[in-house]
């Protein structure tokens, strides 16, 4: 007589629940090619929350990105987008929403791309208050390239390029936005990914051109030269070093040493007429009647 088996029913796996950002992210394309612990991916990840959170249409929201380690983002998002050449990120989003206003145009790229070879284009783009949000992930240096220090590298900061210490001293990027002209400046760290979320709606929101500030470890060139431990022990120091001060005055939140307070915040929001309409208001001031809006912006 055979034994009876007990007959064994196969095991049901549960779907894994959708994060939401998913609809977002080019899930096929992963794993990405960010290094373990570097903070750009967080910040694509609050990116994402914030698109979803905005109520901004997404067939009308555009995301352009220069060269760099930041400048992949556009690569990873289910969003129009367009990977420029290197520094010109800008000037082509420029472009793009002077052809069609309707665009919610934002320009994310790193710290090298649009403060060193870009940086021209964020002066004037920031003097002009073109239609933009700008999101600057500022890792503090090169990192795409070799870890070369840049001007956002700390005094004193060792690089491939300065081994025996940065003898510069870095840009404070939300005073030169500020005293530049943008209507939206804000910094925070890749750590508070809630306020980072928060003030990407708010700058996508905001007429004429926003900035935001990101700061971001790079674990594997900046911080090992530096010996400032890995990436989770610099997420420890973002979260025990920052200080949030929301309307500080910017000439004073300038990060120029490895290690010190970091100044973080919303610290300007003011309403000025973005590019367009301070165009559209004066050409139809000056020319009266014969004034017509070009066609292509009605479609």
């Amino acid at each position: 007589m055979k034994k009876q088996t007990k007959k064994e029913t196969p095991l049901s796996i549960e779907p894994r629940p959708q994060n939401p950002i998913e609809s977002l992210i080019r899930m096929e394309r992963l794993p990405h090619m960010w290094c373990p612990g570097c903070g750009i991916g967080i910040s694509m990840g609050a990116f994402a929350r914030a698109v979803l959170e905005s109520g901004i249409d997404q067939n009308l929201l555009s995301v352009v990105s220069g060269i760099g380690c930041t400048g992949r983002v556009a690569g990873y998002l289910r969003l129009d987008s367009f990977h420029t050449t290197h520094g010109r990120a800008i000037p082509f989003a420029t472009g793009l929403k002077l052809a069609n206003p309707k665009l919610k145009v934002v320009v994310y790229s790193g710290d090298g791309d649009l403060t060193s070879i870009g940086g021209n284009h964020l002066i004037h783009a920031a003097r002009r208050n073109v239609d933009l949000t700008v999101i600057l992930v500022n890792n503090l240096n090169y990192g795409m390239t070799g870890g070369q220090f840049g001007p956002t590298t700390p005094h004193e900061a060792f690089g491939t390029t300065a081994p025996y210490g940065n003898y510069e001293y870095p840009l404070n990027l939300p005073y030169l936005m500020d005293v530049c002209g943008a209507n939206y400046v804000a910094r925070w760290t890749v750590y508070h990914v809630r306020q980072l979320t928060r003030a990407m709606v708010e700058a996508m929101n905001k007429d004429g051109l926003s900035f935001i500030e990101v700061i971001s470890p790079c674990p594997e060139l900046y911080l090992r030269r530096n010996r400032l431990g890995d990436a989770l022990q610099e997420m420890v120091y973002l979260k025990e070093n920052s200080r949030i001060q929301n309307g500080a005055e910017t000439r004073s939140v300038a990060i120029e040493q490895k290690r010190q307070e970091i100044i973080v915040g919303k610290f300007v929001d003011r309403e000025r007429p973005g590019y367009i309409q301070a165009m559209d208001e004066h050409l139809g001031k000056a020319m009266g009647a014969r004034y017509q809006r070009p066609s292509f912006w009605e479609k």
